[in-house]
């Protein structure tokens, strides 16, 4: 079939064709934005999910239904090594933006960007021995009014974040409608700021102050959330975005290829849907895939067949082994212990489906060594996002499949 017409979209952070099984979650977030709009009190709402089940087109799809709500928005991708400041101060920058045109009194939106700007210049301090701040924590927003004094400029990040969050909020209020910041990779946020974000959703709550935050993390996201603040479990509307299930699977799948005057027999499907496991991003690349190969409708399964290999060979290099490269020598020990243990009676695949979580007790039993010196192998591989722990004493892979992967690489 031809190449061109092939809709299917394995990208990261690429919207599909069809935005399968996530009807569930876009009700969930249109119900916040009308609570909001009557003033009703609401929470600020956290995704996670392993890699690869669409959690960043998730993300980008309820930023999309906001814009359409008349919100201000902004997105953000956290770094682990990079302080909230300077990347929150420009999302709500550009959230307020997006309002100002509506806004009555431009001398309001003007005292707002004064303190904005006063925020973000806070996040410029010097580095080591007095050193010039790196280029990446100066921020030119290019907001033409003096920065404000005694508001959000503090240097405490809790207190400022409070005050700008507020303020922001207020502006919203003004216009009649509210503010969404969108956090992508939210587990990588630090401590401190993660600390400063919840103390910040917890007075605007209290206020029921139209802003609220939408993050998207791994599973440890709430493990995180809970660490900075004790109330963290109540303040958030946490949703789970999993594998999709058979019904969604097919329809991601057929309904574009129909769009094309393409369909699949019942046996294609039943193969594609083994192969994928349902995560969102396999059915993409193997669909691409078996499309290619596929030399005419309708598509079966001795299509998937030939397919197959192409599509995990991609997966291989693009998905799998771009990870896998990150990790040291030490690290991929580690990682090997545990695809070798998420085996369950020599059935492939059966737990590493299930995303089933590893003692470390046992990866140190099976490597012969103390728990405490594979310490630095695991932490390095948690903030390197390849390894997550749901549960004390446990960990598990960020990325499905993983371990299938791991068990077919050579020592």
């Amino acid at each position: 079939m031809d190449p061109v017409r092939n809709p299917y979209a394995p990208g990261a952070g690429q919207r599909p064709p069809e935005l399968a099984g996530r009807g569930r979650e876009l009700d969930v977030f249109d119900v916040v934005l009308e609570r909001i709009a009557r003033g009703r009190p609401e929470r600020s709402l956290m995704l996670t999910g392993l890699r690869g089940v669409g959690k960043t087109v998730l993300l980008n799809t309820l930023r999309s239904e906001a814009i359409n709500h008349l919100w201000g928005t902004g997105k953000i991708e956290a770094r682990p090594d990079q302080s909230l400041r300077r990347p929150i101060a420009a999302a709500l920058h550009m959230a307020v933006r997006e309002l100002a045109p509506r806004h009555r009194a431009p001398d309001r939106i003007d005292g707002f960007l004064g303190v904005l700007k006063a925020f973000a210049q806070r996040s410029a301090p010097a580095g080591r021995g007095g050193a010039a701040p790196k280029l990446r924590d100066r921020w030119q927003p290019g907001i033409d009014v003096p920065a404000s004094s005694g508001r959000a400029d503090s240097g405490d990040i809790e207190i400022d974040l409070v005050e700008l969050l507020s303020d922001a909020a207020a502006v919203a209020t003004d216009v009649g409608t509210g503010i969404a910041i969108f956090i992508d990779e939210m587990q990588d946020v630090g401590a401190e700021d993660v600390s400063a974000l919840c103390a910040a959703c917890h007075e605007l709550s209290q206020l029921g102050a139209p802003l609220i935050v939408v993050g998207a993390g791994l599973p440890h996201l709430p493990a995180v959330l809970s660490a900075a603040k004790s109330y963290s479990e109540r303040l958030y509307r946490y949703q789970r975005i999993d594998r999709l299930d058979r019904i969604a699977a097919d329809q991601a799948l057929c309904a574009p290829a129909e769009r094309e005057e393409v369909e699949y027999e019942q046996k294609a499907l039943d193969l594609l849907y083994e192969k994928s496991g349902g995560y969102p991003y396999f059915v993409q690349a193997y669909g691409k895939a078996t499309w290619d190969h596929a030399p005419r409708s309708p598509i079966t399964a001795a299509d998937v067949r030939v397919a197959a290999p192409e599509a995990e060979a991609e997966l291989a290099v693009g998905f799998f082994g771009s990870r896998f490269e990150r990790a040291t020598p030490a690290e991929r020990e580690y990682m090997r212990a545990m695809a070798t243990l998420a085996l369950v009676d020599g059935e492939e695949g059966a737990r590493d489906d299930m995303d089933a979580a590893v003692p470390t007790a046992e990866i140190a039993r099976s490597l012969g060594r103390k728990p405490a010196s594979l310490s630095p192998a695991r932490d390095a591989l948690i903030k390197k996002g390849l390894i997550y722990s749901g549960e004390r004493g446990t960990v598990a892979f960020t990325v499905p499949h993983f371990g299938r992967y791991l068990r077919t690489q050579p020592a």
